[in-house]
């Protein structure tokens, strides 16, 4: 049996670079971590100004004119058209966080009857369109909770609904 060899061949050996130290490797590893969380934090806080802002803008209603409302119902046609075409039966037509709630989404969450009367700012402008223009054309409006970081409610969705007729 032959033993192994502890030295590399002469062709993997180091020229005249010394070997890193211990020390110098745990240094090194602690300044990518260092690195690391930094950049996260980072994103973090873009992420929570991004969050704040929509929050915001949000919560500001929008000035309803009649070329607004043509606006929106031409987007929304369109949308619709291309869920049909894909087979679908719904829509997700809006995302925004939970604190555009009054109740942070607890009744939405428990499909309480009284639901929207939690709505403010452009969520709830959201669903004055569609109680007013969709709904007497036949679309079903479902509003459920679509993230739950960390076990929590997150963000709410508004999706429009639709029967799909079979041919």
């Amino acid at each position: 049996m032959e033993a192994l060899t502890t030295k590399p061949p002469a062709e993997h050996e180091l020229a005249d670079e010394t070997f890193m130290s211990a020390e110098d490797l745990g240094t090194y590893t602690a300044k990518l971590r260092a690195a690391k969380t930094m950049k996260e934090l980072q994103a973090q806080d873009h992420a929570e100004k991004a969050r704040a802002d929509l929050i915001k803008t949000l919560s500001a209603p929008i000035a309803v004119t009649p070329e607004k409302v043509h606006e929106i119902t031409r987007t929304l046609q369109h949308k619709l058209r291309l869920a049909a075409e894909q087979g679908k039966s719904e829509l997700l037509v809006m995302r925004f966080p939970n604190v555009m709630c009054s109740d942070g989404g607890r009744a939405i969450t428990n499909t309480e009857a009284d639901w929207p009367e939690t709505l403010t700012g452009r969520p709830r402008q959201a669903y004055e369109f569609w109680r007013d223009r969709l709904r007497p054309a036949g679309y079903g409006l479902k509003a459920m909770i679509v993230a739950w970081p960390d076990g929590m409610p997150g963000d709410v969705g508004f999706f429009l609904t639709w029967e799909r007729h079979r041919a």
